[in-house]
């Protein structure tokens, strides 16, 4: 068998606790019909606009493909659109259309009582602790990661303050 204090880790805290709360969120979506993968499409699309297939998948560290089937049934449910990017024909570049913003304004009332119960019984300085600790670990990966290239253009720069401050609604 093998062994391995992983309880005593970091990377075990953070991935149950992420874990515990992406299924209550997923129960919270559920009676809606939106699922975790619509709920990061929509996140994307609300922080940075109009995105590639390939940027979208990049961002969501999933691979393009998976993408697809997700983005199918998003856009025959009205929810998005896919339009040919003038600059370079070979992009679909995927848009929100009107419906999505009820989408999202589901999600946020979900991902608010979410919030609201992982903090339940936590005093304010709790809670300004649990944000200040959580931003030091996100801060110490944030330097060692490239999202877009190398040497980012000074859009990309904006992209990547945007991408480390955000946190999708939940």
């Amino acid at each position: 068998m093998l062994k391995y204090e992983h309880e005593e880790t970091v990377g075990h805290w953070l991935c149950t606790t992420y874990h515990s709360f992406m299924s209550e969120l997923r129960d919270q979506l559920a009676p809606h019909n939106i699922t975790h993968r619509q709920m990061d499409i929509l996140g994307w699309l609300a922080l940075a606009g109009p995105l590639s297939q390939a940027e979208l998948a990049s961002r969501m560290m999933i691979e393009p493909p998976s993408l697809v089937g997700t983005l199918d049934r998003m856009e025959a449910s009205g929810l998005l659109e896919r339009k040919v990017c003038a600059e370079d024909r070979r992009k679909n570049m995927i848009h929100p259309l009107p419906a999505a913003e009820k989408a999202w304004e589901q999600i946020g009332e979900c991902a608010a009582r979410v919030r609201m119960q992982a903090i339940e019984g936590m005093t304010h300085e709790e809670i300004a602790t649990l944000k200040t600790l959580l931003y030091k670990v996100r801060g110490n990966f944030i330097q060692s990661q490239v999202y877009e290239s190398a040497s980012p253009s000074a859009d990309q720069s904006a992209d990547h303050k945007k991408a480390r401050d955000h946190v999708v609604p939940t």
